[in-house]
């Protein structure tokens, strides 16, 4: 099928036929020197005596009444069927009325008018709901699978659970899974929203709907099909789109009363005067298109762009609610810090030795554990250069206080400052006092010892992610006023965390009912709360806050389903973006709500004051459609808040604020 084939086809087809027409009859009506857009004959039924150029320009003007009639008429019956009185049964009477009396301009000119406006909106629900066709266009067709250790092509549907999938360069990935083996980059922007490709290595996370930019991968497919993240997207889109919001539903119950109102209006109108134009004329003016396309055409577009940004949110219901969003409560350990602890600090304490000497001892006695904070002196070792392969000829876990090791036949002891009492250590060279003084920046301290006398501390701490600050500080400039931190950690680490990024509030040692009763808190003093958590201890929080945001949804197919906003990439200043997108879209409906309000009063005063006709307040009625709808799609065009160039594969790699890791076993 021809691109001008589906076009007249599609919703433009009905207008363009009357529409040529019209222009037809007004060439006859011209040739025969008569002004085809003046007033009509008032009278019944085609008149035989007219010249044959009048007769055929009126009969043209009927025509194209009728074809751009024909389809309102219909939808107005369908409407009647169902119970509901709308506004296309408000233009059908006023032209079947002006057929009537012979005003067959004014006929065709309102039905034209009208259809160019359904067509108007059609094409711009369409170009709204683009986001979720560009998600659809991205779904895969075909995979490339290894079976009996051949590389066969299937459809991606055909994919089985723990099959190995290869991904080369410029390819689609056709399922979520993880990377078996080799590297590529992948971009995942209509996954995540991030413009920039990712690396992929052994053991990183792909989703289906991501392109290949470079590489090979091989892939364990481990959602296909509808399990997908991509197929998850899609279905919370479709239905985000369609949910109403609040102020939807009641313009649709105003209209209901609103436009049997108009009828009775237009009715009184004619009784009374005696004119029937003044009457039909008030029923194509009081047609409320405008204010019933107003709410979910910004709706549909807020929706839209939050999708192409890696930004799902609910529906209209939950959108309105971000709006008005003036508290929010955020989770310390993930959210705002990165929830995996680093070395912060060595203090040597033994002229003899350095740092090497003391990280060294202390990484290699913490080999032989399985405690949270081993792994970051591990880590800060081998980066550092040194030797910390195998493990201490004994090992021997002390609760609560740290670990004590065997290293060369050497005794090793790495802990709290008890440890140092268990292991009768009475000279602490100073340790008591770089404890306290770590620990009051908000770190864990560890102190260690090597046969019997301190050597050293070393810290580790988790680190606040860069965005963090900047995220508060977009927040509040979108008229969040307050920002709490709710954290299970204590409250010396809570408060450094707090006074680095800039948070309003922090309350701490909180267990998951304490966050809810937190929340509830902040609801009883006026606010309208969004939480953002990670959906497992915080789940009764997030469903009890006003919105409940899940971050880097992405990777968490019921954070998908159950958030009232899933931020797809990890990225913290997609919160503040979508308070921004909520605010504007809200914004955008009660800009509409006013044009379409203002335009009908307008109109409706212009009838009654005279020289507003029939054809006239159907043109502007139409304009006020168009504007309603551009203004809606400026929504579309805006672009996401930048503070700057993301690095390529891994977001926010940044040099670490340390903040407090937790206690020492």
């Amino acid at each position: 099928m021809s691109a001008a084939t589906r076009w007249l086809r599609g919703p433009w087809g009905t207008p363009i036929a009357s529409g040529l027409l019209i222009v037809l009859a007004a060439i006859l009506s011209l040739s025969a020197g008569v002004n085809p857009f003046g007033a009509g004959h008032h009278e019944l039924g085609l008149s035989l005596d007219r010249p044959l150029p009048l007769l055929l320009s009126d009969l043209f003007m009927v025509a194209a009444a009728l074809v751009a009639g024909a389809p309102i008429l219909r939808a107005a019956v369908r409407a009647l069927r169902v119970r509901t009185i709308a506004i296309d049964l408000l233009v059908s009477i006023a032209a079947l009325g002006a057929l009537v009396i012979g005003e067959y301009w004014e006929a065709a000119a309102v039905t034209f008018l009208f259809a160019i406006g359904h067509a108007l909106e059609a094409r711009t629900m369409d170009r709204t709901r683009s986001a979720l066709a560009e998600l659809v266009a991205v779904a895969p067709d075909v995979a490339v699978v290894l079976r009996d250790g051949a590389q066969q092509e299937i459809p991606a549907a055909e994919v089985r659970p723990e099959e190995t999938v290869l991904i080369k360069n410029g390819a689609k990935v056709p399922v979520d899974g993880i990377v078996l083996g080799g590297t590529g980059a992948l971009d995942e922007a209509s996954i995540t929203g991030e413009s920039l490709p990712v690396e992929k290595v052994e053991g990183d996370q792909v989703f289906a709907g991501s392109i290949s930019t470079g590489g090979f991968l091989q892939v364990r497919a481990t959602g296909i099909g509808a399990d997908t993240t991509l197929a998850r997207i899609i279905h919370r889109v479709e239905e985000a789109q369609d949910a109403k919001a609040r102020t939807q539903s009641f313009m649709e119950r105003f209209s209901t009363w609103y436009t049997p109102g108009i009828i009775l209006l237009a009715l009184l109108a004619g009784l009374l005067t005696g004119d029937v134009v003044l009457a039909l004329t008030l029923l194509v003016i009081g047609c409320p298109g405008a204010l019933v396309i107003s709410i979910p055409v910004a709706i549909v577009a807020g929706i839209g762009r939050g999708a192409r940004s890696g930004i799902l949110i609910k529906g209209g219901d939950f959108l309105e609610t971000s709006a008005k969003i003036s508290a929010v409560a955020l989770d310390k350990t993930g959210t705002l810090t990165r929830g995996r602890p680093a070395l912060t600090d060595v203090t040597v304490l033994d002229p003899a030795l350095d740092r090497a000497d003391v990280l060294g001892w202390a990484a290699r006695a913490e080999a032989g554990s399985e405690h949270p904070l081993a792994r970051p002196l591990l880590e800060a070792a081998a980066v550092e250069g040194l030797a910390v392969q195998g493990l201490p000829e004994s090992t021997e876990p002390v609760p609560g206080k740290g670990i004590v090791a065997v290293l060369e036949g050497r005794r090793v002891a790495v802990g709290n400052l008890p440890l140092l009492a268990a292991e009768a250590i009475t000279e602490d060279r100073g340790a008591a006092a770089e404890v306290d003084r770590l620990s009051g920046l908000g770190r864990t301290p560890m102190v260690v010892a090597l046969e019997g006398r301190v050597i050293g501390v070393v810290a580790v701490a988790d680190t606040i992610r860069p965005a963090a600050a900047e995220m508060i500080e977009r927040l509040h400039a979108h008229g969040v006023q307050k920002v709490v931190m709710l954290t299970g950690d204590n409250r010396r680490v809570a408060e450094a965390v707090a006074a680095r990024v800039g948070v309003d509030e922090v309350r701490a040692e909180l267990l998951p009912e304490d966050k809810l009763a937190a929340v509830r808190d902040l609801q009883e003093q006026g606010h309208t709360v969004a939480m953002v958590g990670d959906g497992v201890n915080d789940a009764p929080a997030l469903a009890t806050a006003d919105i409940g945001v899940a971050m880097g949804a992405a990777g968490t197919g019921v954070a998908i389903e159950t958030a009232d906003i899933a931020l797809m990439q990890d990225d913290l200043l997609r919160l503040p973006e979508a308070i921004g997108l909520a605010r504007g879209t809200v914004a955008v409906m009660r800009q509409n709500i006013a044009i379409a309000l203002l335009t009908v009063i307008a109109l409706l005063a212009g009838v009654f004051a005279g020289g507003v006709t029939m054809a006239v307040g159907m043109l502007v009625h139409e304009a006020s459609v168009l504007l309603v709808i551009l203004n809606a799609m400026r929504l579309m065009r805006r672009r996401r808040e930048q503070s700057g160039p993301a690095p390529v594969g891994r977001a926010e790699t940044p040099a670490p604020q340390p903040v407090g890791a937790g206690q020492r076993r």
